[in-house]
């Protein structure tokens, strides 16, 4: 048996072992193609983890559906399914808000932010507490468009659910695309696979229980990402590849250049008031039990939101003193800006234990979900009732305005899937999770302007 050189070559199909010397043995043929094949064989996708997140999703779906069984039994009039029937307690509300507010931009935005030049602000909070939830929840309002017909009719008011939608759809498909570019990467899992079933998911229990299983839902997933995100944070601290986190060795603050202050500014304001204007917000402050509460809501969650922002911050902070060229990481190195939104699996991936970043996965999915199921539940409810109910059909029953919503809710779930599905060829739309909430952003400015229009006729001026 002759002793062959090979070596692996990147062909369009993959690695190839190509040897250097012919063999005229049988035995080193077969032997060579083995090794062939192993070679061009993809990584096996990791059963472990596959395990625990369809072992998490059985949680959220078995807590969404007891969750819609806490409906008044008889009662599918709108306020109960859009609205859980005004009857949100403090515990659940002060979670759903959180929920609402962070969502996986709050786990990849602020774990890149450590990184590059990522903003977040959480200063909606307060902002729509003061100004907008009292007298919001005073006027027995059901979605955020009703002020709006209210002052610009009901065809005009309705015209302003296109936006709201686009910007819904667009931020539920960006999040679910970064849901399985992270599941494939750090388990292998197909794209698709976890785009759809996390989509089916969110969309069997918000269409079995609306608002109350949406808002118990996020009280399992906020705790799935705070436990999950410590869990990961001391092994990837102690890992020997992470370097020094002593603010002489690293530049935490960075500095603004004088011509990109405006820049700051406008941007600020646009993620504070920017993300006023959305029924996933609104949604929660109507459901409260009274005027009082949802303010409380309001700012108590704008503070949750800052004590859910350490573990990302300190993850984006490891890695930004991590030597990746000492890992298993074959991107390019010193990391791109555009690297900084897989920071999150990136950590998990190479610098914690397996069994350690499946715990890591669940809180990735947990806050995909949050926002998946809220985006669904708002568009669709604004749909039912501002767009069939008050301009096509005024004298629809409450039923027909909930099979209506339920119809949507499917369509709605489709058609974010559809395009989470599409991600790469829309990436000049909204590339992935980050620039979805950029176009979110701006989507809301539009409704920002009107809506302060309105101010006048919500304190009654």
């Amino acid at each position: 048996m002759l002793l062959t050189l090979a070596t692996l070559h990147d062909t369009p199909l993959g690695k190839r072992v190509v040897p250097h010397v012919l063999l005229k043995d049988p035995e080193s043929k077969i032997s060579l193609f083995i090794v062939s094949v192993a070679a061009r064989t993809p990584k096996m996708i990791n059963i472990a983890g596959v395990v625990s997140i369809v072992l998490f999703y059985i949680l959220i779906l078995g807590v969404g559906i007891w969750a819609g069984r806490k409906k008044e039994k008889g009662n599918d009039s709108e306020e109960e399914v859009m609205l859980a029937g005004r009857n949100i307690g403090l515990f659940v509300g002060i979670f759903t808000m959180t929920g609402e507010f962070y969502g996986q931009q709050g786990l990849d935005g602020v774990a890149g932010t450590s990184m590059g030049r990522r903003r977040r602000s959480t200063h909606q909070g307060w902002c729509g507490g003061l100004f907008f939830a009292n007298k919001m929840r005073q006027q027995g309002y059901v979605t955020m468009l009703d002020p709006l017909q209210d002052s610009f009719g009901e065809r005009m008011g309705g015209l302003l659910f296109l936006p709201a939608l686009c910007g819904e759809v667009f931020w539920a498909a960006g999040i679910l695309a970064a849901l399985g570019a992270t599941l494939s990467v750090i388990i292998d899992m197909d794209h698709r696979t976890s785009v759809i079933l996390s989509s089916c998911i969110a969309v069997f229990y918000t269409l079995f229980g609306g608002l109350y299983s949406v808002a118990y839902t996020d009280v399992i997933q906020l705790f799935c990402i705070f436990i999950g995100l410590w869990m990961c944070i001391p092994f990837a601290m102690l890992n020997e590849k992470v370097g020094s986190l002593a603010p002489e060795d690293v530049d935490w603050v960075g500095h603004v250049n004088t011509s990109e202050i405006a820049y700051y500014i406008d941007y600020g304001l646009l993620l504070v008031f920017g993300g006023i204007p959305w029924q996933v917000y609104f949604q929660r402050v109507l459901s409260s039990k009274t005027a009082g509460r949802a303010q409380v809501l309001s700012y108590v969650a704008a503070a949750g939101c800052i004590l859910m922002a350490i573990p990302p911050v300190l993850i984006g902070a490891i890695a930004k003193a991590t030597h990746w060229n000492e890992t298993d990481y074959k991107g390019p190195y010193p990391l791109t800006v555009d690297q900084t939104s897989m920071i999150l699996p990136m950590v998990l991936q190479h610098l914690t234990p397996d069994f350690v970043s499946f715990f890591g996965l669940g809180a990735v999915s947990a806050a995909v979900m949050s926002s998946a199921d809220s985006s669904v539940l708002s568009a669709s409810s604004m749909f039912a009732r501002n767009v069939y109910k008050l301009i096509f059909r005024q004298r629809a029953s409450e039923m027909e305005v909930i099979w209506v919503m339920r119809v949507a809710i499917l369509i709605v779930g489709v058609l974010s899937t559809v395009m989470a599905l599409t991600i790469p060829s829309i990436y000049g739309l909204c590339d992935g999770a980050h620039h979805s909430f950029h176009l979110r952003s701006l989507v809301s400015g539009v409704l920002s302007t009107v809506m302060a229009l309105t101010i006048p006729s919500i304190y009654g001026l």
